[in-house]
């Protein structure tokens, strides 16, 4: 990560003087958006009496909150549409949307091909005077408390009428004197495809005495009509939200706000990159893609022979040349459609051990944030302790010719479809490379890959990633028919959640904060740019990585490495990944004391026993400091963000479980630990 921002710094410097998703004609109409007609809810019954509301823009802006996209996510801004899997389609109007310094407010254009919100989405609203310590609502350090019969926040999944764990916090950057933006972060992924209900009931001020609600949502929750058409056009949604909480005990009279979302679907997060996936797999044939070896010269790692760079050709559904700041060209059916051919870059290590009687096993390495393929040297000591030569590719969409076009976006985030889009042309050049490294016609084919004319390479293929590699590798992972086996080191998902925990986040933030000034501007946006993004990161693809996988996919096991206090990647992000792949925790989690959780990795199933056959989370300690507990970074003491990577131990469990989808024990039985690096 951090090398990555210093280029971005350096540029800033430099630069200073889903079309439809599927029919589904059973599928009940969730709510009156903008443009809605179409509703099924409950009769609210008599109503009791009327009151006058006065809210602005009811046509376009969600009367229940002050502020217009407040509350969000919301079926509010979402329209009936049985031609899709979920029945809604995201209808916001760039009226509503923030404005960046200079006017220009966010295009909605590709937000409204989907047909729900993400299902990593935080849950954003303002109350002025809200306490969320007053209120007894569920901080980060304590999970659990959230799914407390009388938890004063419920997050309720309507589709299976379960509650879901969550915590909640207020954004620390709001400015003095304004409403912080609250969030209710969700401690696991959000069904695809589901409706959720958020439910706020009893919530207080600092001196403990009760919010009261506004005046739109009194009149829903005490039955009062209103003057207002575009008001009164809700209702119906707001009872079947009321219906909804009676059942999961939450009274009606006692809610101070409540409000529904639908969940984006599968077709809608996954089909373009799957698409991609199995259109370039088809051109490819049976063959090897084709490539050509521009350099092979000597290395001077410690247990790497050989160092090999060259470029491979990949079928290419970008426009122009796919070059930073390219689109999809979308055929008729919404899907991107083949333009031409992509020439990737590669880079390989090969390590001493490797020769004809000895083949290497083969293994993909994911690079830093906005890094490059030459960053594969990072895997050498995995490489040369596990006989496994390497090679990596630049993950465009998030590489450092990205650079540019992501000061861009941060000035303009009605930019950001072209990262999500070259992302994921990026995921497909990583599958190529992997068909490369195994195909019998691929590198092993050349005789810069052989000893005495055979090949150095088996069949035996794994990902191995850091950092911006290790989030990136569960979206390639979750789609890979290669490979089943994937290390994610210093990991997380969700860069909605993750961006305001790390120092990486500073550079950004020298062009996003005066771009658009406003903190709960900010807060809106990055849960907008994640329901692009996780049509190219692991968010959008966990509900299918370990798990329930795509059609043609097999399933995988993934182990992720942690590293405890990490400035970079935030903790609690890969706690939500863990949960949401089914991994079990290496136990003891930390040392006692270690942790300012109640209960640390609440959720995970603990894993005591080995060697173990699944996917896992395993937490190495060097020393700095907890985490904060709000939404900012960690900057006291030392970034651990590289220890675990070069500690024997961690790379003999990456070793291991490469090998044999193995997770060992490294550490005793003891809490794990790894040297801090000055």
């Amino acid at each position: 990560w951090r090398l990555g921002w210093v280029a971005v710094a350096a540029t800033l410097v430099a630069a200073s003087g889903l079309a439809a998703c599927g029919s589904r004609p059973d599928q009940v109409a969730a709510g009156p958006g903008p443009g809605s007609t179409t509703t099924v809810a409950p009769s609210p019954g008599p109503l009791t009496g009327s009151v006058h509301v006065t809210a602005p823009n009811t046509d376009r802006c969600d009367p229940l909150g002050d502020r217009c996209l407040l509350p969000f996510p919301s079926d509010f801004y979402t329209q009936a549409d049985l031609g899709t899997d979920t029945g809604r389609r995201v209808h916001l109007q760039a009226a509503s949307l923030p404005a960046n310094v200079n006017g220009v407010r966010v295009d909605p254009t590709h937000w409204n091909e989907l047909d729900g919100f993400s299902p990593a989405a935080a849950v954003l609203f303002q109350l002025p005077g809200l306490d969320l310590t007053a209120t007894g609502a569920a901080p980060v350090t304590d999970v659990a408390a959230s799914l407390a019969a009388d938890a004063p926040v419920v997050l309720l999944d309507a589709t299976t009428r379960r509650r879901l764990p969550y915590w909640t916090e207020l954004d620390a950057a709001a400015e003095a004197g304004s409403v912080p933006t609250a969030y209710i972060r969700p401690a696991v992924i959000l069904p695809e495809g589901h409706r959720i209900v958020v439910g706020l009931r009893r919530l207080r001020a600092a001196d403990r005495s009760l919010l009261a609600p506004s005046d739109v949502f009194r009149a829903y929750r005490d039955r009062r009509r209103t003057d207002d058409a575009n008001v009164e056009a809700r209702r119906p949604a707001m009872e079947r939200v009321f219906a909804d909480l009676d059942r999961a005990r939450v009274a009606r009279r006692d809610l101070v706000l409540a409000w529904d979302f639908t969940v984006a679907s599968q077709r809608a997060l996954s089909e373009r990159l799957l698409h991609l996936r199995d259109d370039g797999f088809a051109r490819l044939g049976g063959d090897a893609p084709a490539f050509t070896i521009t350099a092979d010269v000597a290395s001077t790692r410690t247990g790497i022979a050989r160092e090999i760079t060259g470029t491979y050709q990949v079928p290419r559904y970008l426009s122009g040349t796919g070059a930073p700041g390219s689109r999809f060209v979308l055929g008729p059916d919404g899907l991107p459609t083949y333009t031409g051919t992509y020439t990737a870059p590669f880079r390989c290590i090969i390590p001493t051990s490797a020769t004809a009687d000895h083949p290497a096993a083969a293994g993909l390495y994911g690079h830093g944030l906005l890094g490059t393929a030459n960053q594969v040297g990072a895997a050498a000591a995995v490489s040369a302790q596990g006989n496994r030569i390497f090679c990596g590719t630049d993950l465009i969409g998030m590489a450092s010719e990205d650079i540019a076009n992501v000061v861009q976006i941060v000035q303009d985030v009605s930019r950001f479809d072209t990262l999500a889009d070259r992302l994921q042309q990026g995921h497909l050049n990583t599958l190529f490379l992997g068909r490369l490294m195994i195909h019998p016609e691929g590198l092993g084919s050349s005789p810069s890959f052989q000893d005495h004319g055979r090949s150095l390479l088996t069949r035996d293929l794994a990902y191995y990633g850091l950092s911006q590699g290790g989030i990136m590798g569960g979206a390639t992972t979750a789609v890979a028919q290669d490979w089943t086996r994937a290390v994610l080191g210093v990991p997380a998902m969700n860069y909605g959640l993750l961006l305001d925990r790390s120092v990486d986040f500073d550079n950004f933030r020298l062009l996003l904060n005066p771009s658009y000034p406003s903190a709960a501007d900010r807060a809106i946006g990055l849960q907008l740019i994640q329901m692009l993004w996780d049509r190219g990161e692991p968010s959008g693809y966990v509900q299918h990585l370990t798990s329930r996988p795509y059609p043609g996919t097999p399933n995988h096991q993934v182990l992720l490495q942690v590293a405890f206090g990490d400035h970079q990647v935030a903790n609690v992000a890969t706690e939500v990944e863990a949960r949401s792949i089914g991994a079990r925790v290496v136990t003891p989690v930390l040392a006692p004391g270690r942790s300012p959780d109640r209960t640390p990795y609440w959720g995970v199933t603990p894993l005591t026993t080995f060697p173990y056959p699944g996917s896992a989370v395993v937490m190495f300690d060097s020393g700095s400091p907890a985490p904060p507990i709000a939404n900012v970074p960690p900057r006291d003491g030392h970034d651990p963000h590289s220890d675990p990577r070069a500690d024997p131990g961690a790379i003999r469990q990456i070793v291991a479980f490469v090998d044999t989808g193995l997770v060992i024990d490294v550490c005793g039985g003891a809490p794990c630990t790894a040297a801090a690096r000055r």
